[in-house]
Order: C-alpha cells, then sequence, then structure tokens
C-alpha cells in the first residue's frame, strides 16, 4: 500500500537520489543536486505558509514526490513532481495520488491558482496536467512571484473550482 505524507528529514537522501536519477537518466536534462539547492532545504524552502513536500512512500521507500510553493497571492508554484519508473500509472495511480493530495493541500489553504514549469521532452507529465485540468500559459503570462527555474521553458497553470457549497447566514433582525 503507498503512503502519502509530508516530508521529514529522513527521507532526504531517497528523495534527491530519486530526483536527480529521474531528471538526468530518463530525461536527459542535465540537472545535479547542487543545482537545485532547495532539495537540502526542503523543510524551509517547501514547507512554510500553505507550502508543503509530499513523498508517496512504498514499504518506507520514497517512490514518488510533489511539492509546493506558496508564491504569494493565493497562487501556488508545482514543483518536484516525480513518480519512480515502475511505479506510473495503473494500478498504483501513485501520480494522481500526490496530485490529489496537493489539491486538497491547496483547497484547505485558500490556494487559488497553480502555477508550473516543465521541460518539452516530459510528454506524458504534459497528458497528466492536462487531464488535471491545467492549461498552457505564456512565460509573459506568469505572475512575477513565480520563479522560473533555467530549465523550464512550457508553463501551465490551473484556477481551482470555487467550492460548490455556500454557507447562507441570515441575519436575525428584530
Amino acid at each position: 500500500m503507498i503512503d502519502i505524507q509530508s516530508f521529514s528529514k529522513p527521507y532526504e537522501k531517497q528523495v534527491i537520489e530519486l530526483i536527480v536519477s529521474i531528471q538526468a537518466k530518463e530525461f536527459g536534462v542535465s540537472i545535479t543536486a547542487e543545482d537545485q539547492p532547495d532539495l537540502n532545504d526542503i523543510e524551509n524552502y517547501y514547507q512554510k505558509n500553505a507550502g508543503n513536500f509530499w513523498v508517496a512512500l512504498d514499504d518506507n521507500k520514497v517512490v514518488g514526490t510533489i511539492a509546493l510553493v506558496d508564491i504569494g497571492n493565493q497562487q501556488g508554484a508545482l514543483r518536484k513532481m516525480f513518480v519512480k519508473e515502475g511505479f506510473r500509472g495503473k494500478p498504483l495511480l501513485i501520480g494522481q495520488q500526490l496530485m490529489d493530495t496537493l489539491q486538497k493541500s491547496c483547497k484547505n489553504n485558500s490556494i487559488k491558482e497553480i502555477y508550473l514549469g516543465t521541460v518539452p521532452n516530459y510528454y506524458a507529465a504534459h497528458r497528466f496536467y492536462e487531464k488535471n485540468g491545467f492549461f498552457r500559459v505564456k512565460e509573459s503570462n506568469l505572475p512575477n512571484n513565480f520563479e522560473i527555474m533555467k530549465v523550464d521553458t512550457l508553463f501551465y497553470k490551473k484556477v481551482l473550482p470555487k467550492s460548490r457549497f455556500r454557507i447562507a447566514i441570515k441575519s436575525a433582525s428584530n
């Protein structure tokens, strides 16, 4: 059974190995752990304000990650979404579980828009984001507080739906 939980320090080495391995070996993105100082300071970079960093665990081994940076103005930046090969897709749907966790957290913390950057050759990721309601935006349409990673050239946005339930408050007048 897959367990999704907030990142804690004992998982740091596994998180770094998973992310760098997928970036380099699977997608040929020439980026190292040293190029990503946020990975050595997850608590201070991601786990503040409405942000967080989640790990998907299989028998206490990290098999997936997703993060949200609170960029202010009720906006968040989705970062570090990776699922280990062999754990993607059906029947486990780890990527979807991670995305659902992030979006639930956004709703609970009044984040109304999520932005992300990616590289052109992550085709399956593009389809996944689009299936989850993200649409492409031009770099010029990103909020000023969105940090652009040097390898990212494609950008997506999702506007989270408003709650389907409205609470009507009647005032009692005497």
